[in-house]
């Protein structure tokens, strides 16, 4: 895609499936990676298979609940590859059980993870894209934001948070060249859905209830989303910015 070659990027939750395959994606391109991840091994065996295959990347590892420790990391990260010109927030976690199951202990960590992390990161690699007048922000929501999914009341409420302050950021940043835009993955087989599948009576019959739901007839796969965040990310979407897009094998259909 046209103009990812040598942008830096910070990605979060970078050593997981569909950030790890974001990353390796950005590396093929030509891009300068930091892998944040709060498992610092993970994001080290992803940061070395981009440099194994040619590209930059480093690992830092990361807790974005903790508004000093992004700093660092960022700062970190700025320090070895240079001013971020994209930030993917991509970290997240997730609790299935019905909403009267849930406790608010549980409700604080879902709120901490999928929210405030994602404003910890904007709080601080925005300033430095508006002194440079330039930056591509990728947001890493679900079509549970969109649609509803029963047993993830609280992670649907923060990632439907995430696209409302994706849509005013982009608002307030748009005349300063930083676009912002979300991707919203479908059911896609990564550790978050095998604990989905745990939390079900009947896990094979739950899968099974997908692949009929969706028409494409399978369950997502993390290299299903590299192409669209690195997309929104490149100079060929330059002129959009607000957007929400589904990568969900036609799962949701919403205008």
């Amino acid at each position: 895609m046209r103009g990812l070659k040598d942008r830096v990027v910070i990605i979060t939750g970078g050593g997981g499936g569909i950030g790890s395959a974001t990353a390796r994606r950005f590396g093929e391109e030509g891009a300068k990676v930091a892998v944040l991840d709060i498992d610092g091994d993970a994001a080290a065996r992803v940061a070395a298979d981009i440099a194994a295959a040619g590209g930059a990347a480093r690992p830092f590892p990361c807790d974005i609940t903790d508004y000093a420790g992004v700093a660092r990391a960022v700062a970190a990260a700025e320090a070895a590859l240079g001013p971020a010109d994209v930030l993917v927030n991509n970290a997240g976690w997730d609790v299935f059980r019905p909403f009267l199951k849930t406790a608010p202990g549980e409700w604080e960590r879902l709120i901490a993870i999928n929210l405030v992390g994602a404003l910890n990161l904007h709080h601080v690699v925005l300033p430095g894209m508006v002194a440079r007048q330039f930056g591509r922000v990728v947001n890493i929501a679900s079509d549970a934001a969109r649609v509803g999914s029963s047993g993830e009341a609280v992670y649907a409420a923060c990632k439907a948070g995430l696209l409302g302050l994706s849509k005013t950021l982009a608002r307030e940043h748009s005349r300063r060249g930083i676009t912002v835009n979300v991707v919203c993955p479908g059911p896609t087989d990564t550790n978050l859905f095998a604990e989905y599948r745990k939390g079900a009576g009947n896990p094979e019959k739950l899968e099974e209830a997908f692949r009929r739901a969706i028409p494409m007839g399978r369950i997502g796969k993390p290299a299903d989303l590299p192409g669209a965040i690195c997309f929104f990310a490149s100079d060929d979407a330059a002129y959009i910015t607000g957007q929400v897009l589904s990568v969900s094998g036609g799962l949701t259909m919403a205008g």
